[in-house]
């Protein structure tokens, strides 16, 4: 059990801009609360970023009493009734209060309604169907105040309905679990996530890589993911295995979220496309799981790597990179980083010394008459890796050496 912040509501309310929107949305036989995240978080003793009301007021009566207050409107969902208001830079989505009318396990079709209960019931997980109403009061019809404290991870009403209505909250249940769990996940969640795994084939890409990514981030990711891999599910979002010691070593070390999947499912450059692909990556993360799967590769093919070695990898594949790659394979893998390497690798991550960069560029070679075209790479080519040999000396007595012979 942990204990629950009592005071945690009330400082929501105190929060800058909360109390203007309330304000603006107070009409005589309507309520407007705030919901979700921001009140689980807030008796976690958490900040919280996103800060989301549900109100009996239609989207129209939202955007006429914000204007009426002199607040920015915008109609970011009008069309399942949430409206964007803002308060100088912040933002707060209030939705009108919904009731399911049909579910595809993509797309929901909803209608309007006035009951908060009914409206709490839509919702995944009863530790996100809170709501705190204008006196600070919570409002808990779902359990999840009792769960929150367990921390337990449970579907509202039938986990099964549940992901029927969105086959996303198999892997929010993940995500969730990771984050606010305490022990093992809730059996009959965890049940009924297993039976529905072929819908997560229907989810797209987007939706997958953006719950993925955060659900790696968590704090109890570890855990997570290896339940995710006994129960078949990680292959079924990642199209192949998982290595789960090295994504383990890698999430005890402060990470980045593209560098923890790479630890996890990255083996080969080709492995790096795949999953970009699979999962739409962005372009930079694409980089980020290519350029470790190089310096992975280039690492297991040494048997132990001096200062001199190491300064060479680092200006092939960058230092964060290089670190990346030899957190995953951990201190009693090949290869064997001496002591000094591995101090210089911990000063180059950091950014206290910086990596290696070879001093001659294409320009360099045209100053002394060397016509443009491939001569130039060629000749830039033999003398990159003469400088690699040695070390990546630096300086300009190393420089002119270099010239001369890309020069001969």
């Amino acid at each position: 059990m942990r204990p629950l912040d009592s005071n945690g509501p009330r400082r929501l309310l105190a929060m800058a801009g909360v109390g203007r929107v309330l304000d603006a949305l107070a009409v005589a036989g309507e309520e407007t609360r705030l919901v979700g995240g921001c009140v689980r978080d807030a008796l976690l003793g958490r900040p919280s970023d996103d800060i989301d009301l549900a109100t009996t007021l239609t989207p129209e009566a939202v955007i006429a009493r914000a204007a009426a207050a002199s607040l920015r409107s915008i109609p970011t969902g009008i069309e399942h009734g949430t409206v964007t208001l803002l308060v100088g830079v912040q933002t707060f989505e209030v939705t009108t209060l919904r009731e399911d009318v049909e579910t595809d396990g993509r797309h929901a079709v909803v209608r309007f309604g006035r009951d908060f209960a009914r409206d709490a019931e839509r919702r995944d997980f009863t530790i996100n169907a809170l709501s705190v109403d204008v006196t600070g009061t919570v409002q808990d019809t779902t359990g999840g105040i009792a769960d929150l404290a367990a921390g337990r991870v449970r579907f509202i009403g039938d986990a099964r309905t549940r992901i029927r209505e969105d086959a996303l909250r198999i892997l929010r249940f993940f995500r969730f679990q990771a984050r606010y769990g305490l022990g093992p996940p809730d059996p009959e969640g965890l049940a009924a996530c297993i039976a529905a795994r072929a819908a997560l084939d229907g989810l797209s890409r987007e939706r997958v890589r953006a719950e993925l990514l955060k659900l790696v981030m968590a704090p109890g990711s570890i855990a997570a993911v290896t339940t995710l891999s006994e129960t078949g599910l990680l292959g079924r979002l990642i199209g192949g295995l998982g290595d789960l010691r090295r994504f383990a070593r890698v999430a005890q070390a402060p990470t980045d979220a593209a560098g923890r999947l790479a630890a996890l499912a990255v083996f080969s450059e080709d492995d790096a496309e795949r999953l970009a692909g699979r999962l739409r990556l962005s372009k930079a993360e694409l980089v980020r799981l290519a350029t470790y799967a190089r310096a992975l590769v280039a690492a297991k093919t040494l048997e132990t790597i001096d200062e001199s070695r190491l300064r060479g990898l680092a200006a092939l594949h960058g230092a964060p990179n290089l670190e990346l790659a030899f957190t995953a394979l951990g201190g009693g893998s090949r290869p064997t980083l001496t002591a000094e390497a591995g101090d210089l690798l911990g000063r180059m991550a950091r950014g206290e010394v910086a990596a290696p960069v070879f001093p001659l560029t294409g320009a360099d070679l045209v100053a002394h008459g060397i016509p443009p075209g491939r001569e130039i790479g060629r000749r830039l080519g033999r003398a990159r890796a003469l400088w690699l040999e040695a070390g990546c000396p630096e300086g300009i007595e190393a420089r002119e050496t270099l010239l001369v012979r890309a020069l001969s």
